[in-house]
């Protein structure tokens, strides 16, 4: 490929909080090494509950038979609302790039599985489709995670700090010449637990939080937790979540305002950790509608706070996934070691094509 091209490429992305599918349809062109973009639709698509439920924690307890049906029938799933997609905006791209959705993390043990079968999503739109971009670099050491940061790099590089608040938060910025990146904290995937249990997916504006009361022990508790005292490449699973987080929430006995206020406070106080004051900050993701958490990231952080157009805000992961796939046509390393820890950069995914 000629070192200065033009590509259209679609991104999906699910996450651990479960809002949704979110497609993204994006030409890129690269000139004289950079790179721009431009954002030319996207949409929302909403999960039936019975899917929410396997995504969420059924497919953790499937038998392998099952499992493999069903990461098939969702990458089916995920083809067909492609169709609906380019139908209603009327694209048809050069690549799709799929995140899937991820239901084992666990590189420490070599073990993650991001589920959704490209090979499904490729045979019902006929598109070539890239999927499966974490595996290579936890079979290098890395965490496979996060991936979003060399979109940072490459088309977010005038704030000094990307914050990115979704099921977990995560941060990516430059340091000593290189880009470091790693998960924050549990948000969105705890705040939403809680919600759930009485009727609502998320407590708009963070209202509910607001209203609560801080539990001082809690929140001592939660920010002496091991993980946020470890330095170097790291990322979160929901496995640690359910095995420390939520039995230490539970035990207090807290009212669900009380438990929202406390959690708030502890992801805003775990961002004001890893950044400095005085420094733009970038805030993306679902997390940045809740106006009481970026109330309070402003407040311990004293970074100058910037929330971007709603279209960034809610589909910057599934640009920066349409991004990876514009990468790997162009043969350019999508995760970083000094991001993920692995041994070396390298070009993640796995390419399925119709060859007509």
């Amino acid at each position: 490929m000629s070192p200065d091209f033009k590509i259209q490429s679609i991104g999906l992305m699910s996450g651990t909080s479960l809002d949704g599918l979110d497609v993204c349809c994006c030409t890129f062109t690269r000139k004289n090494g950079k790179w721009d973009f431009t954002i030319d639709c996207a949409r929302g698509y909403s999960y039936p509950d019975d899917m929410k439920y396997i995504l969420g924690t059924g497919a953790q307890q499937m038998s392998a038979l099952d499992f493999i049906t069903f990461h098939s029938g969702y990458g089916k799933f995920l083809g067909e609302k492609v169709n609906l997609f380019m139908e209603e905006f009327g694209v048809k791209p050069d690549i799709i790039a799929s995140h899937g959705h991820t239901i084992f993390h666990e590189p420490h043990k070599k073990v993650m599985y991001q589920i959704g079968d490209g090979a499904a999503i490729a045979a019902e739109t006929g598109i070539p489709t890239v999927s499966d971009f974490r595996r290579l670099d936890i079979m290098l050491g890395g965490q496979g995670a996060p991936l979003v940061p060399i979109g940072d790099r490459m088309l977010f590089s005038d704030y000094d700090y990307c914050l990115n608040i979704g099921g977990f938060s995560n941060i990516s910025f430059e340091k000593e010449g290189q880009r470091v990146a790693f998960d924050i904290s549990p948000v969105n995937y705890v705040f939403n637990r809680f919600t759930r249990q009485i009727g609502l997916e998320y407590d708009k504006d963070g209202e509910i939080a607001r209203s609560g009361e801080i539990c001082s022990p809690l929140l001592e508790e939660l920010n002496a937790l091991e993980f946020y005292h470890t330095e170097g490449p790291k990322s979160l699973g929901r496995e640690w979540v359910e095995e420390l987080i939520f039995p230490m929430i539970d035990k207090y006995g807290l009212s669900l305002a009380d438990r929202l206020r406390t959690f708030c406070e502890h992801a805003a106080y775990q961002v004001s950790r890893v950044t400095s004051s005085g420094k733009r900050l970038l805030i993306t993701g679902g997390g940045a509608f809740n106006k009481f958490l970026v109330e309070r990231i402003s407040a311990l952080t004293g970074c100058e706070i910037v929330i971007p157009d709603p279209i960034i805000i809610e589909y910057k992961e599934a640009l920066i996934f349409a991004l990876l796939g514009a990468l790997y046509m162009a043969d350019q390393p999508s995760c970083l070691s000094s991001v993920t820890g692995a041994s070396r950069d390298n070009i993640g995914g796995m390419l399925f094509k119709i060859q007509y």
